[in-house]
């Protein structure tokens, strides 16, 4: 037998089989299905950041008017040193504010930049609480439907951008609109007026800053770290003005007579509004914002009817309407109202062919709502039907 031979049958022979333990060569741990994270439905964000949003103004004006502490440049200091110190703690404890590790923040860009925002930040918030000692919150919702317009103004005089006639002529509708429904306005106080159109302008300089300065990647940052930068020097700002001009006024019977667990919930509620505004950007698309922006403003106009009884003229409604169809228009194109305009079309359609029951109702509710809201904002502040009933009844020989 020649060794390629015996090569060869070697090669035949069968190995004997190993009879230890095999170990794995994939971790089974890893291939276990891994459960899926549980995702938050993006409305719940919206319905989060709408209910804030409105419970911060209600709850704004119910102290300061209802509960007749009438100081809002310290209440707007408090709102702003609570922001500080929430702000200072959920940068040490938790990871929401990592986004200003990024920022390439120095004492020459805080002084030249970061400052003179925060002090037009402050204006527009004096003069925004102060408005609520004079105007309701309905009327205070449809005036703030001009903030587009003041910011597109104001970016043409700041350079910020070119001025287009185009683009003008599509907010002309929004300023229509609101001088409608300042002339429907049944209790307009001019002093209210004139600090609302204050913190719109100081609101549309800050917004424009806010741009231009975002416009640089070093300087990128969300609401919240925004808020860490801007919110220590609106207190300190806020706070100057209100040691001169409110707090030699005010003691602290009126501060008890709100309470101090309010005066919590209240600084809560208004940093919270902040937090949820961050969790909300990326989630939703710009036409969910603007339609929310509406529904918030037009439920803030039906809780002040509701809690204060706020009378709403049927002129002031027209005119609200139009404000708000041209603040949609402004901020969406014709175009996409157009192709959202269609699709909707095509929803409806479905839903009335799968359910057209229901589809009825809708339609009539809706339209009962409407005749409903026409025909009493036109209704005379106060109506008394007795005498009309009493002049029946005699002219028919009834006892009324």
């Amino acid at each position: 037998m020649g060794a390629d031979e015996k090569t060869r049958q070697s090669g035949e022979v069968s190995r004997s089989e190993n009879k230890g333990p095999i170990l794995p060569t994939v971790n089974p741990e890893t291939e276990k299905p891994q459960p899926p994270k549980v995702a938050i439905h993006p409305a719940f964000y919206v319905a989060t950041w709408i209910g804030l949003s409105s419970s911060v103004i209600l709850f704004n004006k119910w102290i300061l008017d209802t509960l007749e502490f009438r100081y809002p440049v310290i209440l707007t200091t408090y709102h702003l040193t609570f922001a500080t110190i929430a702000t200072q703690i959920l940068a040490r404890y938790t990871s929401l504010l990592d986004g200003r590790k990024t920022v390439k923040m120095t004492g020459r860009v805080y002084l030249r930049a970061i400052v003179p925002i925060g002090i037009f930040f402050s204006l527009s918030l004096i003069c925004g609480n102060l408005t609520y000692l004079y105007l309701s919150v309905a009327f205070i919702q449809m005036l703030k439907a001009t903030t587009p317009v003041a910011v597109l103004l104001s970016s043409w005089v700041m350079g910020v951008a070119a001025p287009n006639m185009k683009i003008l002529m599509n907010v002309s509708a929004i300023v229509v609109g609101v001088m409608i429904a300042s002339f429907g306005e049944i209790k307009f106080v001019w002093i209210g007026f004139i600090y609302q159109i204050g913190g719109i302008i100081f609101e549309a300089i800050r917004l424009n800053l806010v741009q231009a300065l975002l416009s640089s990647a070093e300087y990128k940052m969300d609401p919240l770290v925004s808020l860490y930068y801007f919110a220590p020097v609106c207190a300190v700002m806020n706070g100057l003005v209100a040691l001169f001009w409110e707090i030699p006024k005010v003691s602290m019977v009126e501060v008890y007579h709100v309470g101090l667990g309010t005066f919590f919930l209240n600084g809560l509620c208004a940093f919270l509004l902040n937090v949820s505004v961050v969790f909300l950007i990326g989630r939703t698309s710009s036409l969910v914002m603007t339609l929310c922006g509406v529904l918030k403003d037009v439920m803030l106009v039906a809780a002040s009817m509701l809690i204060w009884g706020t009378p709403i003229s049927g002129l002031q409604f027209f005119g609200y309407a139009v404000a708000l169809c041209g603040m949609v228009y402004y901020k969406l194109g014709y175009e996409a109202i157009k192709g959202y305009a269609a699709e909707g079309g095509r929803q409806w359609a479905e839903f009335g062919a799968a359910r057209p029951a229901l589809r009825k109702i809708i339609v009539i509710a809706a339209a009962l709502f409407f005749v409903f809201v026409l025909f009493g904002g036109f209704a005379p502040a106060e109506y008394n039907p007795t005498p009309y009933i009493s002049e029946a009844a005699s002219k028919y020989g009834w006892s009324s």
